[in-house]
């Protein structure tokens, strides 16, 4: 990309700049396809809605595909929490950073500190549900039982620093000020939104702490507030509108603790209300860790969106998915995981239009290029 870190704003051109630049050097290609993983998948979702003329379809795979700012809210949700019930060390930033490394240090320092006590764990755990993470988040470990709360535990204690704590050093300075907020957020409905209510009871119960007493603090703590020209150029970079022209096929893993499941849901949300929901498909990995798709689960999911390119109809099935992938020689590369799996709501869903958020800041026109750059 021509920009460095978060490169929504740029990359989407960058990428036209490539099919033109093919396209001149090679000729024109009779099927163009946008895909990309992490940052790049929602790169991908904005190619889709800016440059459908160019595309037949987008495949972006665990990317923020709902949204950058319902991203940075729910993971400031949990951020918040921790901040408030958990960390001691006032140089624990929320909002405002300017060294994301040096801070998740001190994140990791204080989850281990807090971890090694009843309190610490039960406290953290309701930051972690807050935040939507999901229950299974580390590849090299099994899936935990429904009902295993000590195993979940664990998983949301392995996630918790990197999902929650995420990169907002580059984005706030291209932002020109802080792009998130809780005004207006009631923790206690988030909690019971989120499906782990059992869970932090479990560990607040074990704790021997009030759950409401500490649910009262959160709802007395000073609140953060959003830059309302930063809010826009985050949805500017990148919030979906819906409005889907060319099919799109979102690839995740159940069990991703960075870019989380609800995103997903977010999306699905979205281009349900634009009317669009039969461009859109979601093919879901039973398994762990962020990116961690087989070369046969991306072939085969690139396969099926060459499918509903072609026929018009998607082909998706709940247990087979796909067509089976195979790599250059005839054998299968790596295996797939598919998987029927219905995605959660985002608790903090933030739509492409000004002023759809609850508790969003009032309106403000997006800069044209970031702060400091010229055009």
């Amino acid at each position: 990309y021509t920009g460095r870190e978060w490169a929504v704003q740029e990359a989407p051109g960058d990428q036209i700049e490539v099919l033109d630049a093919f396209t001149a050097q090679v000729g024109k290609p009779a099927r163009a396809i946008a895909w990309g993983s992490s940052m790049g998948g929602l790169v991908t979702v904005a190619m889709a809605e800016r440059h459908a003329d160019r595309l037949a379809g987008a495949l972006p795979m665990c990317g923020s595909v709902g949204g950058s700012v319902s991203m940075l809210n729910n993971a400031l949700d949990g951020a918040f929490v921790f901040r408030t019930l958990v960390a001691t060390d006032p140089a624990i930033r929320v909002v405002q950073l300017d060294d994301d490394r040096a801070n998740g240090r001190r994140v990791q320092v204080a989850l281990d500190a807090a971890w090694k006590s009843p309190q610490g764990r039960a406290r953290t755990l309701l930051a972690a549900a807050v935040a939507q993470l999901p229950t299974w988040t580390d590849p090299a470990a099994p899936k935990p039982a429904a009902k295993d709360f000590t195993a979940q535990a664990e998983q949301l204690r392995r996630a918790f620093a990197m999902g929650v704590f995420v990169p907002r050093t580059d984005q706030e300075r291209r932002a020109g000020g802080i792009t998130s907020w809780n005004t207006g957020v009631d923790y206690g409905v988030q909690l019971r939104r989120s499906g782990l209510m059992p869970l932090v009871r479990h560990f607040y119960r074990e704790a021997g702490l009030d759950l409401d007493a500490d649910l009262r603090q959160l709802a007395d703590a000073p609140r953060i507030s959003a830059d309302p020209a930063a809010v826009a150029y985050f949805r500017a970079n990148y919030v979906p509108t819906g409005n889907l022209r060319i099919p799109m096929l979102t690839l995740q893993a159940v069990g991703d603790g960075v870019t989380i499941p609800a995103i997903h849901g977010g999306l699905q949300a979205i281009v349900d209300a634009a009317g669009h929901r039969r461009k859109l498909a979601q093919l879901w990995v039973e398994a762990a860790g962020h990116c961690i798709f087989t070369p046969a689960e991306m072939l085969a999911a690139l396969k099926t969106l060459e499918q509903r390119i072609d026929s018009g109809r998607w082909t998706i099935a709940p247990k087979d998915v796909a067509p089976r992938a195979t790599d250059s020689v005839g054998t299968p590369a790596g295996g797939t995981r598919f998987t029927r799996f219905t995605p959660p709501a985002m608790l903090r869903a933030c739509g492409a239009r000004a002023g759809s958020c609850p508790g969003e800041p009032p309106a403000a026109v997006a800069p044209a290029t970031p702060p400091g750059k010229s055009p």
